[in-house]
C-alpha cells in the first residue's frame, strides 16, 4: 500500500491544526505557504526535466547498460527521464497499464521499464547478438 496518499493528507491536517492552534490564521498562512512552495519546487523540477528531455530523440539513451545499473524498482517515470534526458519510446497501449518504454543506445542495446501507476515494476535489458569475428593477422597484439 502506497502510504504517501494517506501520510501527506493527515500531516497537512495535523500541521494545518497545530499552526491554527499555535498562531491562529497567520499559521494556517504558512501552512498554505509552504504547501504552495513544494508544489512549485516539484513542478520546477518536472519543467527542467521535461526541457531537457526535448532535445532528445524519443527513446535514446546514451548507455543502455548503464541504465540498467541504475534502475531499481519503485523509481518513478519522471526519475527515469532524468537519468535518461529523454522521453522513452511508449510501446504498450496508450494510457492502459502497465505501460511499457524502451531506451536504446547507439549498439542497439536497449532497457525495457515496465511502469505500474507510475513506479518501476520490472526492467530488462536486452543485448543483441554479435557474431564471432574470425581472427585476423594484422590485429595488434595485446598491451602488456
Amino acid at each position: 500500500m502506497n502510504f504517501q496518499k494517506i501520510l501527506v493528507p493527515v500531516a497537512v491536517i495535523v500541521g494545518s491544526v497545530l499552526a491554527y492552534r499555535s498562531y491562529g490564521w497567520a499559521g494556517i498562512a504558512a501552512v498554505f505557504s509552504v504547501l504552495i512552495f513544494g508544489v512549485l519546487l516539484n513542478f520546477n523540477r518536472m519543467m527542467q526535466v521535461l526541457k531537457r528531455a526535448a532535445n532528445r530523440p524519443i527513446g535514446y539513451v546514451d548507455s543502455a547498460v548503464m541504465l540498467n545499473a541504475k534502475l531499481k524498482p519503485g523509481m518513478t517515470l519522471m526519475h527515469v527521464v532524468a537519468m535518461t534526458r529523454a522521453l522513452g519510446q511508449l510501446t504498450s497501449v496508450k494510457d492502459a497499464q502497465p505501460e511499457v518504454f524502451v531506451w536504446t543506445d547507439g549498439s542497439r542495446s536497449s532497457v525495457t521499464c515496465t511502469f505500474v501507476g507510475g513506479k518501476l515494476s520490472h526492467y530488462e535489458l536486452f543485448r543483441p547478438e554479435t557474431p564471432d569475428l574470425p581472427p585476423s593477422g594484422d590485429a595488434a597484439p595485446p598491451a602488456p
